[in-house]
C-alpha cells in the first residue's frame, strides 16, 4: 500500500495535468453515460480516483454533491485548493478503494470510476471494491464503470493491469442491472489508442 502511495504521489507531484497519460480536454463520453441517469444533477456522487481530473469542473457546474476519492494524497491536496470554496458539496476521502469505506459516508446515487478499477487486480482487492460500490450505493442508484478493455493496454502508469469486457462486470455486479454498455477509444495525449468499456448499471435489489 505505502509503495503505491508513494507511486501515485509521485506522479502528481512532479506531473503537469497536460501531461498525465488519461488527460482529457472533455468528457464527452462520461457525460453521455451521465445523462442517460435523468436525476444526475441533483444526486451525491462518488468519484472514485479522482486524482485531478477535471471533470469534478463539469460535475460542480450541476446542483450535484461529491464525494471525491484518490490513494495519493497529494492529488487531494491539489484538489482542495483548487476548490477551497465549494464548502459543503464537496467530502474528501484519501484511501485505497479496495479498502473498507468509513462507516459514516452517506448513501450515494451516483459511483463513477474512471480507469480506476483496472489498477486492481487480485481477488481479494477486487472484491472488497465491489463490496464497497454495493454497500454505498443507494438502491436505485447507479455505477458508472469505464475501464481497460480486453482489446486494452496491458500496463498504465507503470502499473500492470487486468482488462475487463462487460460480462466480467456483470457477473461482480449480481443485485444490479446493466442499463448501457458501450465501447470507446481513447486517443491520450501522446496520441495513442486505449480501447475502453464503459458501462452503466442501476442497483436492483
Amino acid at each position: 500500500m505505502k509503495k503505491l502511495t508513494e507511486h501515485w504521489n509521485g506522479i502528481y507531484k512532479k506531473t503537469e495535468d497536460e501531461n498525465l497519460g488519461w488527460y482529457e480536454e472533455g468528457f464527452s463520453q462520461t457525460l453521455k453515460i451521465l445523462n442517460l441517469i435523468p436525476t444526475w444533477k441533483e444526486s451525491k456522487m462518488f468519484v472514485s480516483g479522482v486524482g485531478t481530473s477535471g471533470l469534478v469542473d463539469e460535475l460542480l457546474q450541476s446542483k450535484a454533491d461529491l464525494v471525491l476519492n484518490d490513494l495519493s494524497s497529494e492529488a487531494i491536496e491539489k484538489l482542495k485548493l483548487k476548490y477551497m470554496d465549494m464548502g459543503n458539496r464537496i467530502e474528501w476521502l484519501c484511501q485505497d478503494i479496495s479498502e473498507p469505506l468509513p462507516t459514516d459516508l452517506k448513501e450515494i446515487d451516483i459511483w463513477i470510476d474512471r480507469a480506476v478499477l483496472h489498477f486492481l487486480t487480485d481477488d481479494v482487492s477486487i472484491g472488497q471494491y465491489f463490496k464497497n460500490v454495493t454497500t454505498s450505493l443507494n438502491v436505485g442508484g447507479y455505477a458508472i464503470f469505464a475501464e481497460f478493455s480486453k482489446k486494452g493496454a496491458t500496463k498504465c502508469a507503470g502499473l500492470d493491469v487486468r482488462r475487463y469486457d462487460i460480462q466480467d462486470l456483470k457477473e461482480y455486479l449480481p443485485s444490479f442491472e446493466c442499463i448501457a454498455e458501450e465501447e470507446y477509444t481513447f486517443i491520450n495525449p501522446k496520441g495513442d489508442t486505449r480501447p475502453y468499456i464503459y458501462a452503466l448499471f442501476s442497483k436492483i435489489k
